[in-house]
Parts: C-alpha cells; structure tokens; sequence
C-alpha cells in the first residue's frame, strides 16, 4: 500500500553564487599578497588551474589541473596533436568552475623554452583574455 503526501513547493529561489573573494597569488614568486575578488579571482583561478597538474597533488580532487603539460613534457606528442587537444583539455580544466562559462579562440605558440596558450574566457563577470599561460 502506497501513501501520497502532498509537499507543497513554493517559488524555487537559485542559490546565489558564493563569493569568489580569496587571496591574490603570485604565480611568479609563490607569495600571497592581499585578497582579490570578481574579475580578477576568476582570471587568477584560470591561470592557476592551467599551472597545475591533475592527479599531480593530494590537496586537489581528480577534477581539478589540466593534463596538457605531462603531454608536452614527455615528448611524444607531435606539435599538432599539441594543438588539437589544447581547447578540450583547457574546456575539461576550467568549466567545473561556476565562474567560467565558455572559453574559445584558442592560439597556441612553440617557442624554445615552451608552448603557450592564449584564448578568450567568457565568465560571470565578462570576458577576459587570457593570454601566455605556459603549459
């Protein structure tokens, strides 16, 4: 026997996007210095997330990094199949966050000390470019 319980739902509110205020890193150096927020923490959460390796650290999940620069390091892969697989990989690292949207209009560089890619990230706060982020 069976019982229907009648739940009545009202409006359904969205949850509001948390806040992306955390502190401002310079990849550079490895210092931290003040706190960011909006705009310029989305850029810096990109830029982060393609300078680290998944499966490369215990502190992240298996969602987290990219894979382009272990491909690029080990030698094996040819410069267009660099090419081909740099907006799936960088769409496969940066869309599990909330903040980005789509990225597009990739350009990748080979040059002596290593490859680069630059692209259009479309985020919550606009359109950023991205540009020489060295996988």
């Amino acid at each position: 026997m069976s019982v229907e319980i009648e739940i009545p739902i009202g409006e359904i509110e969205e949850e509001p996007e948390s806040s992306s205020k955390t502190y401002k890193l310079d990849l550079n150096t490895g210092r931290i210095g003040g706190i960011i927020d909006g705009r310029e923490a989305a850029e810096q959460a990109i830029r982060k997330a393609l300078a680290t390796l998944r499966f490369g650290s215990l502190i992240y999940d298996d969602q987290y990094g990219n894979e382009l620069g272990e491909m690029i390091r080990d030698g094996e892969a040819s410069r267009e199949l660099i090419e081909e697989s740099v907006p799936g990989m960088v769409k496969d690292a940066l869309l599990p966050d909330t903040r980005v949207i789509e990225v597009s209009d990739f350009v990748t560089e080979f040059k002596d000390d290593g490859v680069y890619i630059s692209f259009t990230a479309e985020t919550i706060f606009g359109i950023q470019k991205i540009s020489g982020v060295k996988i």
